[in-house]
């Protein structure tokens, strides 16, 4: 096959996934696959030349299609809108020893901390004076926030500012838990599923933890109502073109409100610390197929993205995003939730630098938008 008439085919597969949200494994196989392939060429035309590329701005006709249908797509759902998410990272302390993750169980060097409600609650107020609708409080697997220390700490967020939405982030938990919080008025639960390989699940994280346990919550979550968000990384150690479309499939048949997947990014205190990062490209490549996939789903530009490239976030908002969540964690913490290495936590990272963040969005011609920024069903 000619490479014209794989470009062809290629855009046919776009076509096709636009008209229906649907594509064989075959189908997102070779998306993929092109993708893989492009980045591949260019680095080895880089070595052979001596010279730098940007794999972000490489021209390629698949990329670009693919990116322009995502982008119209998103427009026609929600416009040129950023929403932002204010993000609270809780607590580092978790009792799972994931092979990726620079605050597992096992990382000695980790400094330990964990917020009081009064640290949250402040975080959340000076949060809503600069404009932000919904509050993320993100954390490790931490037992000390039990349902007992949560509901009371969601109502008072709820009561004090009760235009906003309230999103958890806190891992797996008890069916009973999860209707607890929903209960005290939760509004959103984010749980990345990481994998929808159950090997390659097995190969991330110790014999503890199990692929059918992290999809059951997933289950449970919508069964009791949350908008709720899955994810994963991409180029984790591993990763297959196989994985990466058994993921997609998944996001097929799941319709998450909200997706986050971003490059794996090994932190030095980890066993996977050696690897490399996955690929900003593919990444935003994968967000693009997933817009069209489920053009309702909120989809961050994660911040992994802004680590490994200047312009990462941006690029990802120009392929279909339509999320940012800058950090309101306590400065005094922020450099400690690293769950990999150089994680941006300052800059248009931050929220108090939230004009920076709308001049670069107001740059690429998007604006950020004050508001909870719920899902369109």
């Amino acid at each position: 096959m000619t490479a014209v008439a794989d470009t062809f085919d290629l855009l046919r597969l776009i076509d096709a996934l636009a008209a229906t949200g649907h594509l064989s494994h075959e189908g997102y196989r070779a998306l993929i696959l092109h993708r893989m392939a492009v980045e591949s060429a260019t680095v080895a035309a880089v070595g052979a030349s001596n010279t730098r590329s940007d794999p972000l701005t490489i021209p390629d006709e698949v990329t670009e299609a693919l990116a322009t249908r995502a982008a119209a797509v998103r427009d026609n759902m929600y416009g040129r809108r950023v929403f932002i998410r204010g993000l609270i990272e809780v607590s580092n302390i978790c009792k799972n020893d994931c092979y990726y993750c620079g605050i597992r169980a096992s990382n000695a060097a980790c400094d330990r901390y964990r917020l009081e409600d009064a640290d949250i609650l402040s975080a959340a107020a000076e949060g809503y004076a600069l404009g932000f609708r919904t509050f993320v409080l993100q954390g490790g697997e931490d037992g000390h926030f039990s349902d007992g220390r949560l509901v009371p700490l969601i109502r008072a967020l709820k009561s004090a500012h009760p235009d906003c939405a309230v999103t958890l982030s806190l891992g797996e938990r008890s069916r009973d838990s999860y209707a607890a919080l929903r209960e005290a008025g939760a509004d959103r639960y984010l749980l990345r599923h990481e994998t929808a390989t159950a090997a390659h699940y097995a190969r991330l994280h110790p014999a503890g933890m199990s692929y059918e346990r992290r999809m059951q919550c997933l289950s449970d979550l919508r069964g009791l109502g949350f908008q709720v968000g899955c994810g994963f990384m991409v180029g984790s150690p591993y990763q297959t073109a196989d994985d990466l479309a058994r993921d997609l499939a998944f996001i097929e048949a799941f319709k998450p409100d909200m997706c986050g997947i971003g490059p794996f990014i090994p932190h030095k205190d980890t066993p996977m610390g050696g690897y490399s990062a996955g690929s900003v490209g593919l990444t935003v490549f994968l967000l693009s197929i997933i817009r069209l996939i489920h053009p309702p789903v909120l989809l961050p530009a994660t911040t992994a993205l802004g680590t490994l490239h200047p312009a990462g976030r941006e690029r990802a908002i120009l392929a279909g995003a339509n999320v940012v969540m800058p950090n309101l964690s306590p400065a005094s913490v922020r450099k400690k939730y690293m769950l990999y290495d150089n994680k941006l936590s300052d800059g248009a990272e931050s929220a108090e630098c939230l004009d920076e963040l709308r001049h670069r969005m107001a740059v690429i011609g998007h604006e950020v938008i004050v508001e909870r920024g719920d899902v369109r069903k």
